[in-house]
């Protein structure tokens, strides 16, 4: 396949620390520039991670013409405005999530026609998930009927954005897209109501503890925690009638190690942990993306699909405020 040509806004630190690390591994993907407000902050960055060229501002790369794809990593106030300019410039769009802060901005991006843009949920790219949800279709563990997921982290910096409210930052929106997004993916389906219960940071006004039930009907719910102040933990267990299947490190993968999942029977604590080969979510998300835009792949989850994920964090919002079941 002809490599993708692709720019990265911004040089925030899941792009840099992260995402560019992983395309970079990859014969399919070439990074040809990277902007940022301050040129030489991007000057920086294209030095240490090799990219040709940098940018002084977000606008002039995306007039740049031999860009087929951008990368937006920026804070969540600014997934739509950016990906919005960026689709008008002509460029396909891998935005990190969540996409929007409401699902009504996130509609805004109905708009944009003959360019791909899609969610940077790399989970659903993974090897150890593609294997997970394959043992769930082929019943290892019998009919799945619970999702649980913990996940955590500490952060108290009020510098950072996840800790400020007014541009979309908090724990839902951060980590908490994530259980929402593994569980319609296992369960291949969609919660009918949900509901959510929220302790907030009496500085920043964030959520920094979000809990929440999702039904899903037939007997199915997700039910989950997510914190940005507690500490650093994440965990994946699926539950079904005939065993479970707990997943080690569901999120931040490593790129360097082997990835595993445990898959249990009806014997406490007895089971098998598989251990997957050495694999980077990160290049596999960005490669996927890649055979779509050069017509090798059908489109996978796009814009829609990340309108369907914020409307289930409204939801859990609305929750909190009425203390009731919300309908999606």
């Amino acid at each position: 396949m002809k490599p993708v040509k692709w720019g990265i806004i911004s040089t925030a630190n899941i792009g840099v620390a992260k995402v560019l690390p992983g395309m970079l591994k990859s014969k399919d993907i070439e990074i040809v520039a990277i902007s940022s407000r301050r040129k030489k902050t991007a000057e920086e960055w294209a030095g240490k991670l090799g990219i040709p060229k940098a940018y002084g501002s977000y606008e002039e790369m995306l007039a740049d013409p031999e860009i087929e794809a951008v990368y937006n990593p920026l804070p969540n106030h600014l997934h739509v405005p950016l990906t919005l300019a960026a689709a008008k410039a002509g460029k396909h769009v891998l935005c990190e999530k969540p996409i929007a802060i409401t699902a009504k901005e996130a509609a805004q991006l109905r708009k944009i026609k003959n360019v791909f843009v899609a969610e940077a949920f790399m989970v659903r790219h993974a090897t150890q998930w593609l294997a997970v949800r394959d043992l769930v279709k082929k019943k290892k563990i019998g009919d799945v009927r619970a999702i649980q997921v913990l996940f955590s982290y500490f952060n108290r910096d009020p510098k950072n954005v996840r800790n400020k409210a007014d541009i979309g930052g908090g724990g839902l929106l951060d980590i908490g897209c994530y259980p929402i997004t593994v569980s319609r993916f296992i369960f291949d389906g969609e919660p009918t109501r949900v509901t959510g219960t929220f302790d907030r940071d009496p500085k920043f006004g964030t959520d920094r503890i979000a809990g929440g039930l999702a039904d899903f009907g037939q007997g199915r719910h997700l039910s989950f925690t997510v914190s940005t102040q507690l500490a650093p933990y994440q965990r994946v267990n699926i539950m079904g009638t005939k065993g479970r299947i707990e997943i080690e490190i569901p999120f931040n993968a490593p790129p360097d190690q082997p990835n595993r999942f445990f898959v249990q029977g009806m014997e406490m604590n007895e089971g098998t942990w598989t251990a997957l080969p050495v694999s980077d979510q990160y290049q596999l998300q960005a490669e996927a993306f890649g055979r779509v835009i050069r017509k090798k792949q059908k489109p996978f989850w796009g814009v829609e699909d990340a309108i369907q994920n914020m409307k289930i964090l409204d939801a859990l919002f609305r929750s909190e405020k009425t203390g009731k079941w919300e309908k999606p």
